[in-house]
């Protein structure tokens, strides 16, 4: 079937690049900083993960830093878009990590006095990394089934609620360095051993889940995560492992999920630069599709939805 729209994507979903090089499927690449030295995140074309987090464990050298889209990049890619005369979706990193959604959403504005006919639809996907990875290959495969631009954003703004997602650290130092934990946490936290376990909140932001003592139990923690939350009548049980230069517990992952799961279709990726940056060497990850995120809140996501209705 001809596809009728075409697809925008950032490369925070941290995926493999042959799974998006496809036709009518654009890369947005996200900008960082490493030792001095300017770079984007081009799902690692023009380098290899073990460089990358070597260099990040290298403590002679700079922290890499991350910065927002360019509004010159997206709107050469919006621009180009327009000018195809193709409906297009974007589906943008979480707003809840970063302002390039914002961003994208004021640039698109802009263009769209220059192009009234045209159709560009931004979705922000309230997720990252491999979580908004997993959305990306969704869409894809939306897209390739023949959905207008229309129907592909209305699904993708529903879609993105029942990815579910979960992210073992190597160590609370990456945290403590982006200013979400206090030091002296960070600093009990490595003498203990204890690995922290994170998620996404609805906002689309990081949110911590639970603490693990020690990798293996951190990977036995995402396993039986997986079992509680995965959608066993999933099209092709769709699942992906990522990992920042961790490829043994990753291994170790697939290898318990598949103890117990049959029928699990893998898509095995790193972390790329731009989410490595904030994470740190050692971090692993699992996402898959299960339960709508929204009908299991916490009290302070009640609270906070309530507030923002009033």
């Amino acid at each position: 079937m001809e596809a009728r729209c075409n697809l925008i994507v950032d490369s925070c979903c941290d995926l493999p690049f042959d799974t998006i090089d496809k036709a009518g499927v654009q890369l947005i690449r996200f900008p960082y900083v490493l030792d001095g030295e300017e770079k984007t995140d081009d799902l690692y074309r023009t380098t290899t993960p073990k460089d990358f987090y070597d260099a990040m464990r290298d403590k002679r050298k700079l922290a890499p830093t991350t910065a927002q889209v360019p509004a010159t990049a997206l709107i050469d890619a919006f621009r180009a878009a327009y000018e195809s005369g193709v409906p297009t979706v974007y589906l943008c990193f979480s707003s809840g990590l970063s302002g390039s959604f914002d961003t994208a959403v004021l640039v698109r504005d802009q263009l769209a006095q220059e192009y009234p006919e045209g159709e560009l639809y931004i979705v922000d996907t309230m997720l990252a990394s491999i979580a908004e990875g997993l959305l990306v290959l969704a869409a894809i495969d939306q897209r390739n089934a023949g959905l207008t631009g229309a129907e592909l954003a209305a699904w993708a703004e529903e879609a993105r609620w029942f990815v579910n997602a979960q992210f073992m650290l190597d160590d609370l130092e990456s945290l403590r360095r982006g200013g979400r934990i206090p030091a002296g946490i960070a600093t009990a936290g490595a003498k203990l051993d204890v690995k922290p376990m994170l998620g996404f909140s609805l906002q689309g932001g990081l949110s911590m889940v639970g603490m693990s003592r020690g990798r293996k139990k951190g990977v036995r923690a995402m396993v039986d995560y997986f079992h509680r939350r995965s959608d066993s009548e999933a099209v092709a049980r769709r699942v992906i492992v990522g990992h920042a230069d961790a490829a043994s517990d990753a291994k170790r992952l697939r290898e318990e999920l598949l103890k117990t799961e049959h029928g699990l279709v893998f898509t095995d990726t790193f972390v790329g630069p731009v989410i490595g940056s904030h994470v740190g060497p050692g971090m692993v990850a699992v996402a898959f599709w299960g339960p709508d995120r929204r009908e299991e809140i916490g009290v302070a996501e009640r609270i906070a939805r309530r507030i923002k209705s009033e």
